[in-house]
């Protein structure tokens, strides 16, 4: 994708997170450009849902930048991202179990509802279209359906607050392989229209494989990052992340 300065829509620069004494992000810098869909990877503990809690502002940074269409927001908090275009799909999804699946939808389009309702409406029905089994179960308690189908419900929540910025924080988690296909699936045709994602993903060989750029957090900081195809060949990534050894290449008399 060719891009300019004028494309970056999220540039983060030196984020730190801290709870208590304890440092969880220490200096992360990470770009999201108009278009991209970004893999941020990383094992269990490294910092990629604290990078991304800071990002949306459900924790307030101890350091650094949030610049987001050309405004710091790292003071904000989350509600006002949402009105600036920006969404989160929390990791655990933390739908509203006890209400019902138009409540949820509701709730998604919040900031929106009062002005633009007949808007709001109209967007429900290419929810649907994503999601039919949506339509079917409208008046159901959320908390009934399947893992995976809440999961559909999050992103068509978060979907519904016309987000510039979509990011979602551990999209496989819990779900069986075939739903995380076709979840995958989902994000690569949404990206494809448009959608500008970051993905936050323990599965890496599946971030990767849609993503056009990608973070790999340890320790709280960027380790490695560059072309998403580039970095699934990786020796160390294929080693950390995608569960292969690195080839190790002998020589004897300067042969292979």
């Amino acid at each position: 994708m060719k891009t300019t300065d004028t494309d970056v829509l999220l540039d983060v620069r030196g984020l730190k997170i801290r709870y208590g004494a304890a440092d969880a992000v220490r200096g992360v810098d990470l770009q999201v450009r108009r278009g991209q869909l970004i893999a941020v990877i990383g094992n269990n503990g490294a910092g990629k849902t604290s990078v991304i809690r800071g990002i949306s502002g459900l924790v307030r940074p101890h350091a650094g930048e949030v610049w987001f269409k050309g405004v710091n927001t790292a003071a904000l908090g989350a509600h006002r991202k949402v009105e600036m275009g920006m969404a989160l799909i929390p990791e655990g999804r933390l739908i509203f179990a006890d209400q019902s699946v138009y409540d949820n939808l509701v709730l998604g389009a919040y900031t929106r509802w009062n002005r633009e309702r007949s808007a709001v409406m109209s967007e429900f029905d290419e929810m649907f279209e994503l999601f039919p089994f949506l339509k079917e179960r409208l008046h159901q308690r959320a908390g009934s359906m399947s893992g995976g189908e809440q999961q559909m419900l999050a992103i068509a929540r978060g979907l519904l607050s016309k987000p510039i910025l979509l990011m979602i924080d551990e999209l496989s988690l819990g779900l069986a392989p075939k739903i995380v296909e076709q979840l995958m699936t989902l994000l690569r045709n949404l990206n494809a229209k448009g959608q500008t994602i970051v993905l936050v993903e323990q599965l890496a060989s599946h971030a990767l494989a849609i993503a056009d750029y990608a973070y790999v957090i340890g320790h709280g900081k960027v380790e490695l990052h560059g072309d998403a195809k580039t970095l699934a060949r990786s020796p160390e990534v294929m080693e950390a992340f995608l569960g292969k050894k690195r080839k190790t290449v002998e020589t004897k008399n300067g042969e292979m």
